[in-house]
C-alpha cells in the first residue's frame, strides 16, 4: 500500500507549495503596522481591559521576536511620570479616549483614538490621562522592553532651564508622529 508521501511526495521538500512563514515587524513603519492591525481586531483586545484606581493596569498581549506588545488602561489623572525605555525603541496607539503626551521644554501631544506616537531609544516623555474618561492605549516595543529609567518631571526640567536647580537633564531625539496627535 502506498502512503501519501508515496504518491505526491514530501511537502517539506517542495518549499514553494508551503505558504510563506510569516514575516515579523523589522522597520518602524512595519510595527507602527502591527499596532494599527492590533487596534483594529477590537474582539481581541477589548474583553482584557481592565481599570485600576490605584495604579496604571497593563497586561502583555504578545510577544514576538525581539519585540513585546502591551495593553495599558488610564482612569482620569493616571500618568506614567517621565521616563524613557532604555534601549527599546516603541510605538504608542491609543485605542480609546484621550491621552497627553508631554515631552522636551513644555511641549504637548494630545493623542486622541488612532493616534501613534513612534520614539527611539532614549526619547523621555510623560504620559497621562488629563480627561474625565478613561483611555486605553497599546505599546509595542522593539527590543523588548527591559529598563524604564525615570526622569525628572517636566517642571524640574523647567526649573533647570531657567536655572532654579541643580541637576542634570539627557537630551531626547525628537519624535515621529505617524498618525497626528
Amino acid at each position: 500500500m502506498n502512503s501519501d508521501v508515496q504518491i505526491a511526495g514530501d511537502p517539506l521538500a517542495i518549499p514553494h507549495l508551503l505558504p510563506p512563514a510569516p514575516a515579523h515587524p523589522s522597520t518602524v513603519s512595519a510595527f507602527a503596522g502591527l499596532a494599527r492591525s492590533i487596534a483594529a481586531d477590537r474582539a481581541r483586545w477589548a474583553p482584557l481591559v481592565q481599570y485600576d484606581a490605584t495604579s496604571r493596569w497593563y497586561h502583555r498581549l504578545r510577544t514576538g521576536p525581539g519585540y513585546e506588545v502591551w495593553l495599558l488602561s488610564w482612569v482620569p489623572g493616571q500618568g506614567s511620570g517621565a521616563h524613557d525605555h532604555g534601549a527599546s525603541s516603541g510605538v504608542l496607539t491609543v485605542l480609546e479616549g484621550e491621552l497627553t503626551e508631554r515631552v522636551g521644554h513644555g511641549g504637548r501631544h494630545t493623542l486622541t483614538a488612532g493616534a501613534q506616537r513612534v520614539f527611539a531609544p532614549g526619547y523621555v516623555h510623560d504620559v497621562v490621562n488629563d480627561s474625565l474618561e478613561p483611555a486605553v492605549s497599546l505599546h509595542i516595543y522593539f527590543p523588548g522592553l527591559t529598563d524604564m529609567p525615570m526622569h525628572p518631571s517636566q517642571d524640574a526640567v523647567r526649573e533647570l532651564a531657567e536655572g532654579r536647580t541643580n541637576g542634570l537633564v539627557p537630551d531626547a531625539p525628537d519624535t515621529l508622529d505617524v498618525l497626528g496627535g
